[in-house]
Parts: structure tokens; sequence; C-alpha cells
């Protein structure tokens, strides 16, 4: 597969290519009206591009004559995704259907994902936005599916329906009256609404290039609206996302930046691919969830840590200002070590004490009662039942 890129004002490139592309994908400025910029892991190297506008009629008219040119680029019943957030989407909208016509437009979709908060008052933004247009009904989509939600009866899926004579929904049965099997079941159609995690610090793909985007998110673009050994458009491709994903998924693919650092960037990527593996994706986000050690906490009012080895809460309101932490035994784990952790996680996040829940019977535990006032070590009530009923025993 053949990847190339270009330098330069994609206006002025697009019209001299030779290749119908089957898809265009474009992530323009966003009209943030500032210059982005974004540092490498190492703090080497400084990436940056200039997003700043006199006004919006100056923007929309710089995104207008491209999208012009990406249009006759394309292969007449050609996809173009068009990535923006709440600053300009309703603008680009508007724009596309001018272009391609409303019947043109197919979809909204929503990238959803998590981030950190911020101080802003009112809702933090957690989405953007990728307007599918296409030039006739002659378009690439493969059909992709989810998993059916935990809700979801799929035993009932699996036999046949039919309407009756009052139109209602009915399974269908054979002659002798024997419900009709429905055949395999596929999942769930892919919605219009993509929960991809976004790139985090230290994710293995990140390359310092600021607004980039996951490869997960460009592989699911570029399979669903282009076939193997289609061509693949990027305009504005910035660090190359959009070429990594169409390189494995065995698509050619051209990328056009006016940078010629983010270029060579881009070059680099494309020849040594890096691709986070992310557990949202693969598992999804309940994968992260540890209810069966939480229950040990019931009664009281924590938040839950998840992805933290020596915490597993934290209480709501604190104490006297500061947090105050939690962490369960599981089987086979020692108070000795969990007591080491605790005390670093209590040292490292000031906070006012740790408490350690006991679940395990032994009589380890007694060692570190008086060890340190930061890390106490508390029973389950489990444990402390048996001790009670031992001496009742006993007595």
């Amino acid at each position: 597969m053949l990847s190339i890129l270009k330098t330069g004002d994609c206006l002025s490139v697009v019209p001299q290519l030779q290749q119908k592309s089957r898809l265009a994908y474009l992530d323009p400025p966003f009209f943030t009206g500032g210059r982005q910029e974004s540092t490498t892991r190492d703090g080497k190297k400084k990436y940056s591009y200039d997003d700043r506008w006199n006004t919006l009629d100056e923007y929309l008219e710089f995104i207008q004559e491209r999208l012009l040119v990406v249009k006759k680029a394309l292969h007449d019943g050609g996809s173009v995704i068009y990535h923006c957030d709440w600053r300009t989407s309703h603008h680009a909208r508007v724009l596309l259907e001018s272009i391609w016509g409303r019947e043109g437009f197919k979809a909204e979709i929503i990238w959803t994902y998590k981030r950190w908060s911020n101080s802003k008052r009112g809702l933090m933004p957690a989405h953007q936005t990728l307007l599918w247009l296409a030039g006739s009904e002659d378009y690439v989509f493969n059909q992709a599916f989810d998993e059916y939600s935990p809700t979801t009866n799929v035993d009932q899926l699996l036999q046949l329906r039919t309407r009756d004579d009052r139109n209602k929904s009915v399974y269908a049965a054979d002659a002798n009256g024997e419900i009709l099997p429905n055949g395999k079941k596929p999942g769930v159609p892919l919605s219009d609404v993509w929960d991809i995690p976004y790139l985090n610090p230290k994710a293995k793909e990140r390359v310092g290039y600021p607004t980039q985007k996951p490869v997960a998110l460009l592989s699911r673009v570029v399979e669903l609206f282009s076939n193997e050994g289609d061509w693949v458009l990027d305009p504005f491709c910035g660090s190359g996302t959009t070429l990594v994903a169409a390189a494995l998924l065995n698509r050619n693919a051209v990328g056009i930046d006016t940078s010629p650092e983010a270029v060579a960037l881009a070059k680099s990527r494309v020849a040594s691919p890096e691709v986070s593996h992310s557990r949202v994706l693969e598992l999804g986000r309940d994968s992260y969830r540890r209810k069966d050690n939480l229950e040990h906490l019931a009664g009281l009012d924590v938040t839950p840590v998840y992805r933290n080895r020596a915490i597993d809460a934290v209480l709501q309101e604190g104490h006297l200002g500061l947090p105050v932490l939690f962490r369960v035994q599981r089987p086979g784990e020692s108070i000795a070590e969990l007591h080491t952790r605790m005390l670093a996680a209590v040292q490292k996040k000031r906070a006012r004490v740790g408490f350690i829940v006991e679940t395990c019977w032994s009589t380890q535990s007694e060692m570190f009662l008086n060890e340190s006032p930061l890390v106490q070590v508390v029973k389950a009530p489990a444990i402390e039942v048996t001790r009670c009923l031992e001496k009742l025993d006993v007595a």
C-alpha cells in the first residue's frame, strides 16, 4: 500500500492529485482563536499551528474553498468525514450541505470520551463531532456491530418474529406450531455515538502533536467508509494518524499539511506505526470497576478509585479537610504489603489517614496496630463476627 505525503496548502495541492479517493477525512483548525502548541514527551521538540482568525466569515471562507477542491478529488460516491467541535459544528453542516446537497448528509457522529475535569463554570466538553456526507448512494459502508447490552434478552432475539392479524409482533411458528429460529445474531449495529478514549499523556502512540487524534478513532473511520486498496485523503494530516490507520488497514493514503515538521513526523509514524491498546475499547469501562471489594465499605459515603493498586476508595467528605483512603484486602495479599503501599499513598496524597480493611483472618494485623497513626487496620464485618463467636464459644 502507498502512503504519499505532501507539504503545502491543500487548496493548491489537492487539484494536482492523480488519484480519486473513496474517503476524505478532514480535521481542520477548530476556530479556537489561539495558537495550538504541544511538546514531545522528552521536551526536546515542539509542534504548533496557528488557529487565529479575524472573523468567523474569514474562517468559513477558508474551509469552503478547501472543501470544494476536496469534493473534486473524490469518487462520485466518495464519503467525506468532517471533524469539528461545538464552536463550528452547526456552521460546518450548513456549509457541507451547500456543497454536497442536503440529500448528501448521512449522519452526525458523536465521538465521546472521558477527560480530566476543569474549573470552567458550566458543562465540561466531552465530545467532538464527525459529519458524514456522500456524493451519491454509491458510497462505501462496511457495517459494524457492537455487543448487546447486558439488559437485552438475547435469547428472545434468537426466535423469529412476525406480525399477526392485529399487526402485533409475535413469535413465528411452523405448521406444527414450533417456534422458528432467527439465525445467528451478529450484535447491535454500530450507533452514531462512539465511545473511544482520548489519548492520555502517557499513551504509546502519542507523539506530542497538538490535537492528535487516536489511531482507534481513525481506524474506525477508515474501516467503515473505504475498502482495502482504496485511496484515502487527509488534507489537514497533522501528525499523520489517518495515514497510520490507512496503512494498517491496507488502504492507500495521501496526506497534506502546510507544516514541514508535521509532514516529517507523519512520514516517521507511517514507517514505524505505534498503536496504543485500550482496555476501555477491548473490555469496556466496567472492566475497571471492582465492585466485589467495595461491598466491605457499605454504609460509608465513598468514591471508588479504579486504577490505583494502593487505594480502592476515598471518603467523600474527607476528614478535617484532608482525604481519607481505603484499601480492601484481597485473597493472597498480606497486611504487611498493604500497609507499606497505604503508608506511601497517604504520604503522597497528604491524606489524613488510610484504612486497610482486613478480610482474611490472621494474627499479622496485630503487628501494625501501633506502627503508624497514618494507617489503620480494621476488621471486615465477617472477620469481626467470627472473632466474637469464637469468644462466645470459649465463654
